[in-house]
C-alpha cells in the first residue's frame, strides 16, 4: 500500500463522539461529563474552529494525505454546520465535552469517513491554541475600531471648546489652569498608548500553532506554513511544546485591556466628581444617568460609577489567568480549559465599557460658568507669579519663597492674588512692575505655556492638528486591514 493509502486507513479509524473510548471499558460518569464540559462556552470559537478546520483540510489535500473528494466533502459538510449554527439550528452536545468535537462530530455524521479524516495530523491541543489565536486576533481589531470611535469622541470635545480655561489638579488640590481642550487631549494620548500595545501585541497573538499536533508535532508531511498563511498568520510557532501550552499572549492581552479599563476608570472618576454639585464642573447627558427610587431630585452618573466598578473584574481576570498558568508543567493540561471564560469575559467588559464611554464622552457639556468662577480661585496663578519673578532676575527658590508669603498673606485677609492692586504686590518684592497684572490671571496663566505639549492655546492647536493627522492615519490603516481580511 502507498504512503499516502496508509495515511488514508490510518485516518479512518476511530469512534469519532468517543474517539478515546478503545482505551477505557467504562463510560465517563455523568457527573464527569458536566463537570469537565466547556461547550457551553467555548462554542464562541465555532466559526474560528471550521476556519482553521478548513485551512487544515485543504492542507491535507494540497500533500495528499487526503483525497480532494475527501476536501470536498469535508468543505461542503462544515459549511452546512457553520449555516446551522448561524441559524441557530444546530444541537450542541455536552456529552462532547467542547465546540471542536461537537463540530467534528457533526461533520463526520453528515459525511461519514471523509469527516473522520479531518483530525489527521492535529491534535485538539494545537487546535484550540489555533482557534483562540484567531479569536484574540479578531477582538483585538475590534477593539482597535472601538478605541479609535472613543479617541473621535475626546477630540470632539477637544475641538468644541478650545479656548475654555479650568482648574488643573495635582493631589486633587487645585494646581494651575489649564485648557478643557489640554485636558481631553491627555486622555487621547492615554488610549493612543492603549491602541499602540494592542497592535503589538497582535504580532505575538499572529503566529500559528496549528501543526505542533499534542506536543511533539507529526510525522505526517504536512505544510505548516500554507495553512498559516491560509488563515492570516503572519508566522508559525517556533516549538511544538510551547506552542501547545503557551497562553502568554491572552496574558499580555488582559494586561492590556486591564491598563485601558484603568485609563477609563480614571476619566470616569473625574466625571463622578466634576457631575457632582461640590464641584459642578460638567452636566453629564441624560440618556446615560439614572434617578433615585426614593430622591427625585438625583440625576446619578451610573455609566461612569459602572465602568469604574467594572475595572477590577478585569483585573481580576488578569490575575486569575497568571494564577492558572504559573505552576503548569509543559505541555498542555486540562487547566487550560479555564483560560476562556476569563477571556470572553474581559474582552466582553472592556468593550462595552469603552463603546458606551465613547457615546457618554461625545455628550458631556462644560459649565462655563462656574468653571470660571473656580478657576478665579485657589491661587491658580501663583507659579506664574514666581515665573515672572524669575523673568525680571530673582531667583527661582527665593521668587517660590516671595509668592508663598503673598499667598499666605492673602489666605488670611480672605482674597486671591488677583485682588491684590500692583502696591500691594510691590510689597511683597519690588521687582514687581504694571506688567505683572497680565500673568496673574487664569487665562493669561494657561496661554502662556505654549512650550510642546503645553496648554497654551497654540501648543494645543498643535495637540490638536496631531491628534486629527493621527486619526486618519489610524482610519486608513483599519480600511486597508479590512480590505486585506475580505480578500482572505
Amino acid at each position: 500500500m502507498s504512503e499516502t493509502g496508509k495515511m488514508q486507513r490510518n485516518a479512518n479509524s476511530g469512534n469519532i463522539d468517543k474517539p478515546w473510548g478503545g482505551r477505557f471499558q467504562q463510560s465517563t460518569e455523568k457527573l464527569v461529563e458536566k463537570f469537565s464540559a466547556s461547550e457551553h462556552y467555548d462554542r464562541r470559537l465555532c466559526f474560528h474552529d471550521i476556519r482553521g478546520s478548513l485551512a487544515h483540510a485543504s492542507m491535507l489535500a494540497r500533500q495528499g494525505i487526503i483525497s480532494d473528494k475527501d476536501l470536498a466533502a469535508i468543505s461542503e459538510g462544515l459549511e452546512e454546520i457553520r449555516q446551522e449554527i448561524e441559524a441557530g439550528t444546530f444541537t450542541w452536545r455536552p456529552e462532547l465535552e467542547d465546540v471542536h468535537m461537537n463540530i467534528e462530530s457533526a461533520l463526520s455524521r453528515k459525511v461519514g469517513a471523509p469527516g473522520r479524516r479531518l483530525h489527521t495530523a492535529r491534535s485538539r491541543n494545537d487546535q484550540v491554541a489555533t482557534d483562540v489565536r484567531l479569536y484574540v486576533r479578531e477582538e483585538i481589531d475590534r477593539l482597535d475600531r472601538l478605541m479609535h470611535a472613543l479617541q473621535e469622541s475626546l477630540l470632539h470635545q477637544a475641538c468644541s471648546f478650545t479656548g475654555l480655561v479650568i482648574p488643573g489638579f495635582t493631589h486633587l488640590q487645585h494646581a494651575q489652569p489649564v485648557l478643557w481642550s489640554h485636558h481631553w487631549l491627555a486622555y487621547f494620548q492615554m488610549f493612543r498608548r492603549d491602541r499602540e500595545r494592542l497592535l503589538d501585541c497582535r504580532k505575538r497573538v499572529n503566529v500559528c500553532p496549528l501543526g505542533s499536533a499534542a506536543l511533539a508535532g507529526t510525522g505526517f508531511p504536512i505544510d505548516r506554513e500554507y495553512v498559516a498563511r491560509e488563515l492570516g498568520f503572519d508566522d508559525i510557532t517556533r516549538n511544538s511544546l510551547d506552542a501547545v501550552g503557551d497562553r502568554d499572549f491572552i496574558i499580555e492581552f488582559l494586561a492590556c485591556l486591564s491598563i485601558t479599563m484603568m485609563h477609563l476608570s480614571r476619566m470616569s472618576e473625574e466625571l463622578v466628581l466634576w457631575a457632582s454639585s461640590e464641584f459642578g464642573f460638567v452636566e453629564l447627558p441624560d440618556g446615560y444617568c439614572t434617578g433615585s427610587s426614593i430622591m427625585p431630585q438625583k440625576k446619578n452618573p451610573d455609566v461612569p460609577e459602572l465602568v469604574r466598578g467594572k475595572t477590577g473584574r478585569v483585573y481580576g481576570h488578569l490575575v486569575s489567568l497568571l494564577t492558572l498558568m504559573k505552576g503548569l508543567p509543559l505541555a498542555y493540561n486540562r487547566d487550560l480549559q479555564e483560560d476562556k471564560e476569563a477571556l470572553f469575559d474581559a474582552v466582553d467588559t472592556t468593550s462595552i465599557c469603552v463603546e458606551v464611554m465613547a457615546g457618554l464622552v461625545a455628550l458631556v457639556k462644560p459649565c462655563a460658568d462656574r468653571l470660571s468662577e473656580v478657576t478665579g480661585k485657589g491661587f491658580l496663578t501663583a507659579t506664574d507669579l514666581a515665573d515672572y519673578l524669575v523673568g525680571k532676575g530673582v531667583p527661582f527658590r527665593e521668587a517660590h519663597e516671595v509668592v508663598g508669603r503673598a499667598v499666605a498673606s492673602c489666605i488670611e485677609r480672605g482674597v486671591e492674588l488677583t485682588d491684590l492692586d500692583l502696591e500691594e504686590l510691590k510689597k511683597f518684592h519690588p521687582s514687581v512692575e504694571g506688567d505683572v497684572m497680565g500673568v496673574l490671571t487664569p487665562e493669561g496663566s494657561a496661554n502662556a505655556r505654549n512650550c510642546p505639549g503645553g496648554t497654551g492655546i497654540s501648543a494645543v492647536r498643535r495637540q490638536i492638528q496631531e491628534a486629527q493627522a493621527w486619526l486618519k492615519e489610524k482610519a486608513h490603516e483599519m480600511e486597508q486591514g479590512r480590505r486585506e481580511g475580505d480578500c482572505r
